[in-house]
């Protein structure tokens, strides 16, 4: 039986497979094999010595007077020939050698070990991605399944970049790596399991931020909201716990290395970062950036906001087809209304934009094609 611990030690050390889990469901094909021979009913014990691999397995009875089941049952006389003291009532335990499993038994057992040490390297396998779930991996693109996009996590795993989870515009080529954020890894009836990637989630930023800004990940700074819309622009507010690390400057790194390796690997996605504040008015007024505010009134209780800002500066608070204000609404969680100074100036003017989840900017540019538009790529260039 030494062959049999040689091997588990091999598999535990190359595939990271429990020799103890192993043997223990080698102990459990033999109860079931043993039942070909002795019957379901049969009271089976078996033990297998985690040091030399010897099996030792036992059968059951109970001492009765008169036997009805002899599978899990020996009479008062039998039991006395094999022990003096024994009383109706006892149990005894009978070793049975392996020269008695039937060719059948013996069959099933060897295909149940076989399966033990499948199922054995599949939970390995998945244990390995479960510690993984909500962080990222790399994988590398092995082709294109319609839409979606096979992965390779390792040789031994694949990994279904769905389309709803790709953003959109990006092409990837075979063997091309490629960062994801593992969702979730979810076990199905048939005992493998699933793991569920993207490119699109929010907590993607969260993550490489935390990967390459050592004061996010030592928890100096604080990421403590998120909005993104995948592909296009991310804002998030940051905050730190250490009155002498400029969160913002941390994120940004020496001359924008950190943050550009970031978008990186976002093919290009831009990044807003700004200050946190537990200040609602501050915290909306650092969102909007980089449009200049004049004011903020905030209604904390309706989750509402109206901010006031130069009329030269609304097209780039509200940004391109809304995108500033909309990200901005979701980054702090309030409603936003945006007027410009004249705007607000005019009592009787009802003009309202809510960025709270939608924007029309058809309807924006209809009633005001003769303001001073903003053209974002100029501003890009400046900064």
């Amino acid at each position: 039986m030494s062959e049999i611990i040689d091997a588990l030690n091999q598999l535990e050390k190359e595939k990271g497979i429990s020799k103890d889990k192993i043997m223990e469901k080698i102990e459990t094909s033999l109860i079931s094999a043993c039942e070909k021979d002795f019957g379901k009913d049969a009271v089976i014990d078996v033990s297998m010595d985690r040091e030399t691999g010897d099996i030792s397995v036992f059968q059951k009875k109970t001492v009765v007077e008169e036997v009805e089941n002899d599978t899990n049952q020996i009479s008062l006389v039998q039991a006395k020939a094999m022990k003096d003291d024994a009383a109706v009532g006892d149990e005894l335990s009978f070793e049975v050698k392996t020269k008695e499993f039937g060719r059948i038994a013996a069959q099933k057992a060897r295909s149940i070990i076989v399966q033990a040490i499948k199922e054995g390297e599949r939970d390995a396998i998945y244990e390995h991605f479960a510690c993984k779930e909500k962080d990222i991996i790399t994988g590398v693109v092995q082709r294109y399944v319609g839409n979606n996009i096979s992965v390779s996590l390792d040789d031994r795993t694949d990994a279904l970049l769905t389309e709803n989870e790709q953003v959109r515009g990006e092409r990837y080529n075979r063997g091309d790596r490629i960062k994801l954020y593992v969702v979730e890894v979810k076990k199905n009836q048939k005992g493998g399991f699933k793991i569920l990637v993207s490119r699109t989630h929010k907590d993607l930023v969260r993550r490489l931020f935390e990967k390459e800004v050592t004061e996010v990940a030592d928890g100096t700074v604080e990421i403590k909201s998120i909005s993104r819309e995948p592909g296009s622009r991310s804002k998030i507010a940051v905050w730190s716990n250490n009155p002498n690390v400029d969160p913002v400057g941390a994120c940004v790194g020496l001359n924008g290395t950190r943050v550009n390796n970031i978008v990186d690997d976002l093919k290009g996605e831009k990044i807003d970062i700004i200050n946190w504040s537990e200040d609602p008015a501050v915290f909306i007024e650092n969102a909007l950036s980089p449009s200049k505010v004049v004011s903020v009134s905030v209604d904390t209780e309706e989750k509402s906001a109206e901010v006031i800002v130069p009329d030269y500066q609304l097209s780039l608070a509200i940004g391109k087809e809304g995108q500033n204000a909309r990200l901005a609404a979701r980054l702090t969680g309030y409603k936003i209304d945006i007027k410009s100074e004249s705007q607000a100036k005019n009592s009787d003017d009802d003009f309202e934009l809510d960025f709270d989840d939608e924007y029309d900017d058809e309807e924006y540019e209809d009633e005001y094609d003769d303001e001073e538009t903003y053209d974002e790529d100029s501003y890009e260039d400046e900064e």
